[in-house]
C-alpha cells in the first residue's frame, strides 16, 4: 500500500523469452499430444481451446506472479501473458464469477473416504486384513456401516452413501443384510466422475514433475518403471501380479495416512496439508523396431 492507505500494482518487469530448447519442447509434446488426441475425439477445436487457455493465463498470472492478484493492473497482466488488455479486462471479471474448483460429486468423494477407511482401521479388517462384513446398524460399541460412516465424518446419511457403493458397484448387500466390500477402493463409472478424478490425478503428478525441474527445495517422489519390448503373451500373464501389487501398496499407504487424516479432523485443525501418492499403469506398442531396442539394450550392458 501507499501512505494514502490504497493498494498500488505491483510493477512487473517484462522477462525476455528464452527459446524454446529442444527437451522441454519434446516434454510438452508427451504431455499434449493425448490431451488433444482427446480433445479433438470430443469436438474440440483449436480456438475453443485457445480461448479456454486464455483464462487460465490470467488466472494463474494473477496467482503466482504478484503478492496481490487485485493489485496488478491490466497492463501488467497483459505483459505477463501476451494477451491483449481489452481481452484482460473482460477474462478478469469472468474469472471473478466463475468456479475451476474440482467437479467430483460430493456423495462420490464421501463414498470414497468411508471406502478408504473401510480398508485402512485395523479395527473393521479381518485377520487377512480384508475388510469385514458390517451389519446396517448394530447396538453401542459394535462395528456397523452406520458407526463407520459416523466415524468418517461423512457429513450425509449412511443410506445415502451405501446406495451410491451399491450403485458403483463397490459394495453389495447380503441375504444376512451385512454390506460386503466388493472393491477395495472407490472406482465410479460416471463420466463426471473419471473427468474430475484425470484432474486431480494429472494436475497433482505434474505439478510434482516441474517442481522437481525447478529445483527449488528437495524433490518429490517421481517414478515409474519403463520397459521397451516386451511379448504381449508374456505381458498378458504377468498383468494381474502388477495390479495386485499395485493395489496392495496402496492399501498399505492407505493405513498409515489415513488415521492422522481422520485424527485431524476430529480434531477440527484448522490448518493441515494435503498429499497425494498414487500408481498408473500403461501399456501399447512399442516405438521401436527389435532391432534398435536390442542395440540400446548392449550398449547399456557395455557401460553396466
Amino acid at each position: 500500500m501507499n501512505k494514502t492507505g490504497r493498494r498500488t500494482a505491483i510493477p512487473i518487469t517484462r522477462n525476455i523469452v528464452q527459446p524454446l530448447d529442444n527437451a522441454l519442447k519434446t516434454s510438452l509434446l508427451g504431455i499434449l499430444r493425448p490431451l488433444v488426441r482427446h480433445l479433438i475425439g470430443r469436438g474440440w477445436t483449436f480456438p475453443v481451446l485457445a480461448e479456454f487457455l486464455k483464462s487460465i493465463y490470467v488466472a494463474e498470472a494473477q496467482t503466482h506472479y504478484g503478492e496481490d492478484p487485485e493489485a496488478m493492473t491490466d497492463s501488467s497482466l497483459s505483459l505477463l501473458t501476451g494477451i491483449h488488455r481489452k481481452d484482460i479486462k473482460r477474462l478478469r471479471a469472468e474469472l471473478r464469477e466463475a468456479s475451476f474448483v474440482p467437479g467430483l460429486r460430493r456423495d462420490a468423494g464421501l463414498a470414497a473416504r468411508v471406502v478408504a477407511a473401510w480398508v485402512s482401521s485395523p479395527r473393521y479388517l479381518d485377520a487377512r486384513k480384508h475388510p469385514k462384513a458390517l451389519p446396517l446398524t448394530a447396538g453401542s460399541g459394535r462395528l456397523s456401516f452406520e458407526k463407520l460412516v459416523r466415524e468418517t465424518r461423512a457429513d450425509m446419511r449412511p443410506n445415502v452413501i451405501l446406495d451410491e457403493l451399491v450403485r458403483v458397484g463397490v459394495a453389495e448387500i447380503g441375504e444376512d443384510n451385512r454390506v460386503r466390500l466388493l472393491r477395495n477402493a472407490y472406482v465410479s463409472d460416471l463420466p463426471r466422475d473419471k473427468i474430475a478424478y484425470l484432474g486431480d490425478n494429472v494436475g497433482d503428478h505434474l505439478q510434482s514433475a516441474l517442481y522437481n525441474v525447478t529445483g527449488q527445495g528437495k524433490p518429490f517422489l517421481e517414478r515409474a518403471v519403463y520397459y521397451e519390448l516386451i511379448v504381449p503373451e508374456a505381458l498378458e500373464k504377468i498383468r494381474p501380479e502388477l495390479f495386485r501389487l499395485s493395489e496392495e501398496f496402496l492399501q498399505a499407504i492407505n493405513r498409515k495416512v489415513m488415521p492422522l487424516n481422520t485424527e485431524a479432523i476430529h480434531r477440527r485443525e484448522s490448518r493441515g496439508r494435503r498429499m497425494r501418492l498414487g500408481v498408473f499403469y500403461y501399456e501399447d506398442k512399442s516405438r521401436l523396431a527389435p532391432d534398435e531396442v536390442r542395440r540400446r539394450h548392449t550398449k547399456r550392458e557395455r557401460k553396466l
